[in-house]
């Protein structure tokens, strides 16, 4: 089963997906740790990425797109894939829809980690100490949240009419959202 987990930066998606990838023996596809790895490798394309993350903005749709096409196209992932922070516009969503498509799979479930902004912040700031992650400058974090806001929401629109598309509130304990989406998987 194919599953996608949003929310804003700090909404706890990392913690649920990892924990899918256990349950269900997936795989895990974070754009941020795929954008972090190339970052890492110092490639032409993580100089792009470092100064997009650094003006809190996003990487293009594009670069998303080509980093996880093979990803997505891996017989052995078939089916098997936990998505997490993509896709984060309505182009890469079609992108996804298609890729899928194109590979003879489907998305089975869809979660929103809806976290509030004041959440996010006491998050990251903890994060921030115990991860010590580089991209975890507050001043950055919050624009990176009001770009999710602004740009997250049309794909919200196009993913929330589907039925297997489920809201659980972020701000709970971790376990209590891990009960929530344990309880639709084994549905």
């Amino acid at each position: 089963m194919n599953i996608i987990l949003f929310g804003p930066p700090g909404a706890g998606k990392g913690t649920q997906a990892r924990y899918l990838v256990k349950k269900l023996n997936g795989f895990q596809i974070s754009t941020g740790d795929i954008l972090r790895d190339e970052i890492k490798k110092d490639t032409e394309i993580g100089k792009k990425i470092v100064n997009n993350m650094n003006d809190g903005k996003f990487v293009s749709d594009e670069i998303v797109n080509d980093l996880i096409r093979d990803i997505i196209n891996d017989p052995q992932k078939k089916n098997r894939l936990i998505f997490d922070g993509y896709p984060r516009s309505l182009s890469q969503a079609k992108n996804l829809d298609s890729l899928l498509e194109n590979s003879n799979q489907e998305i089975g479930l869809i979660f929103l980690l809806n976290v509030s902004k004041d959440t996010i912040i006491r998050r990251i700031k903890k994060r921030k100490i115990e991860e010590k992650r580089s991209d975890d400058n507050l001043e950055t974090i919050i624009k990176r949240y009001d770009t999710y806001i602004k740009t997250t929401k049309p794909v919200l629109d196009f993913y929330s009419k589907n039925s297997n598309f489920h809201e659980i509130d972020g701000a709970l304990e971790i376990d209590q959202i891990t009960n929530k989406i344990n309880n639709f998987i084994n549905v």
